[in-house]
């Protein structure tokens, strides 16, 4: 179900939070000072980020100047910063994408590739209430980090992809680069016990131990090219939905890549489908694990790289991701 918010015209100023170096940047600026003129707003704010801010300061700079709405341009590691600190603030986040995967904008059906129509989105697109995914991360040593996450967090090969994805052949192929380093990725990976625990509606939790060679942790469950990884993911259920990979063989693997590309894409859709994925699902190796539930903790018996929406954060013992449910306003199509 989807949590419209009552629409309020935009009277504080507009802020931008831009990164400088991609592409687009002055159709970005233009398309923001035009609409913001014809709006009656006067001139844009403008904030970049550096290689010390990646959007949470300037974000945060941005509400403190009195922005009603904050457009951020970038790719999903500015967007993930900027939402963290638009969190709870009640100012709007508009998205302009420009990065390569894009995952929030795609699951909100932010135009991609179009600057000027995403800006217009974020005039005159409608306010959508959306959860918000924190990770607290757990360090070999004890130590404890907590870091927003909006698309999906993940400890496993999901962060050895990215690691091995050539920044060359992201500039060349965009978002395809992925699966030259999810192969490589997945012939190098050594499997790992965990133990995960969801934590379900009041004292109902379930524990399970995996072999598993990832643990992915969703917002949402969009991938590029319309691959549902976790089919029926929302982002403003309150819930986070979880898919585990512990497969035994280059055949477990290939079942897993049936399982995302031709059953949650296809067969998911039709009441025949889902009968044919429960027959299969009862007869065939169990390789991918499905659970959801609004608190997720998953402890590993050695540090394994993990990351958050596509960015690398470092190897973790343990983490614990939670929601916190419809606490971020987001511009979307009307």
């Amino acid at each position: 179900m989807s949590h419209p918010v009552p629409e309020q015209a935009l009277t504080g100023a507009v802020a931008v939070v831009a990164n400088p170096v991609k592409r687009d940047i002055d159709r970005v600026r233009e398309s923001v000072v035009r609409r913001a003129h014809f709006a009656g707003l006067g001139d844009p704010l403008w904030f970049e980020t550096t290689l010390d801010d990646i959007g949470a300061g300037v974000a945060r700079s941005a509400v403190e100047s009195g922005a009603s709405l904050v457009i951020v341009a970038g790719g999903d590691g500015t967007v993930r910063a900027a939402a963290g600190a638009l969190r709870g603030t009640g100012v709007a986040l508009g998205v302009v994408p420009s990065g390569t995967g894009n995952l929030l904008a795609r699951n909100l059906r932010v135009p991609i590739g179009d600057p000027e129509a995403a800006v217009a989105v974020a005039f005159t697109g409608r306010t959508r209430a959306v959860d918000v995914g924190l990770a607290e991360l757990e360090r070999e040593g004890g130590e404890r980090e907590e870091h927003p996450f909006m698309v999906v967090a993940g400890a496993g090969i999901d962060a050895a992809m990215i690691a091995n994805t050539s920044p060359a052949l992201k500039e060349r192929l965009g978002w395809l680069a992925y699966v030259d380093g999810a192969l490589r990725s997945v012939a190098r990976s050594q499997p790992v016990r965990a133990k995960v625990r969801v934590d379900g509606p009041g004292d109902e939790t379930m524990t399970h131990g995996f072999d598993v060679h990832t643990v992915l942790v969703g917002n949402v469950g969009a991938l590029p090219g319309d691959v549902e990884l976790l089919p029926g993911a929302r982002i403003d259920d309150g819930v986070l939905d979880v898919a585990v990979m512990h497969p035994k063989s280059v055949f477990g693997w290939a079942l897993i890549g049936r399982s995302i590309v031709w059953e949650n894409h296809v067969l998911r859709r039709s009441a025949l489908g889902r009968k044919l994925i429960s027959f299969r699902s009862r007869h065939s190796p169990h390789v991918l694990s499905y659970m959801r539930g609004p608190v997720v903790t998953a402890r590993f018996e050695r540090p394994v790289e993990a990351e958050l929406d596509g960015d690398e954060v470092g190897p973790v013992q343990a983490a614990r991701f939670r929601t916190d449910p419809q606490s971020l306003l987001v511009r979307v199509p009307a």
